[in-house]
């Protein structure tokens, strides 16, 4: 069935040209076919403003005129820097060790889990034990150093484990098993630094720039959805307004 767009049918040819584009993609005939709309649609747009150049040209001109987004204000960046203060923190550290229990799909969960939090228990009891312990029960190669990961930084681990040792009480164990993609963790804190929070005017045109980039994809995906329900497009389906068009 062909794709037609307010009356234009998009071609074979032009399929071809935008495929090799998408190779990267879960269904690359919908991503390619799905681009090829959207700029139908938007040439469509440009060429109803009247305005000129080339097709890629007209574009970028609807585009600059079409979705526009200001500049945050200093208050709304510092409100940004207040709430986020930990990722303008420099110089944090905390010194971890874990024992970790992997979930595989031959291993019974519930099994694990009881197994591991015997150990835990254990632990909680017998800190002293904990080099041991790991060496015995953890699947991660740091179990050949008693479990000891070194000195993290944020973004050194997942976030979910991230989100526990920079949170947890230093020199102790955490009282319960920590849930990762990886598996199940007991986790050990050392000795933690609290690094420094850079003044917010060393800081506030990157927020400022970031937040005007994050409004700006915001207004392009919710522009381009409105051309998509406005537009007339049969052999393809799209929904308008709800389908989050921009990959």
């Amino acid at each position: 069935m062909p794709v037609i767009v307010n009356g234009y049918e998009l071609s074979d040819a032009e399929m071809e040209k935008e495929l090799p584009e998408h190779q990267g993609t879960a269904d690359p005939m919908k991503s390619a076919m799905t681009a090829l709309v959207l700029r139908r649609v938007l040439l469509d747009k440009a060429n109803e403003l009247g305005l000129s150049g080339e097709d890629e040209d007209k574009i970028e001109a609807l585009l600059v005129r079409e979705v526009v987004v200001p500049k945050p204000s200093s208050e709304e960046c510092l409100r940004h820097y207040q709430a986020h203060s930990q990722r303008f923190t420099v110089g944090e550290l905390v010194e971890a060790n874990h024992i970790l229990f992997q979930v595989t799909p031959a291993l019974d969960l519930d099994n694990l889990r009881r197994h591991a939090e015997v150990v835990l228990q254990d632990l909680l009891d017998n800190p002293a034990n904990f080099a041991a312990m790991a060496k015995a029960n953890s699947n991660c190669p740091s179990s050949e150093v008693g479990g000891n990961l070194g000195q993290l930084t944020r973004g050194d681990t997942v976030p979910e484990f991230e989100k526990v040792i920079f949170s947890a009480e230093e020199h102790k164990i955490v009282p319960r098993l920590v849930e990762t993609r990886f598996g199940l963790h007991i986790v050990q804190l050392g000795r933690k630094l609290a690094g420094k929070l850079l003044p917010f005017e060393q800081v506030e045109s990157k927020i400022a720039d970031a937040m005007q980039r994050a409004s700006h994809d915001h207004a392009l995906r919710q522009y381009l959805q409105l051309m998509v329900g406005q537009a007339k497009i049969s052999g393809i389906e799209l929904a308008g307004a709800e389908t989050p068009l921009v990959q």
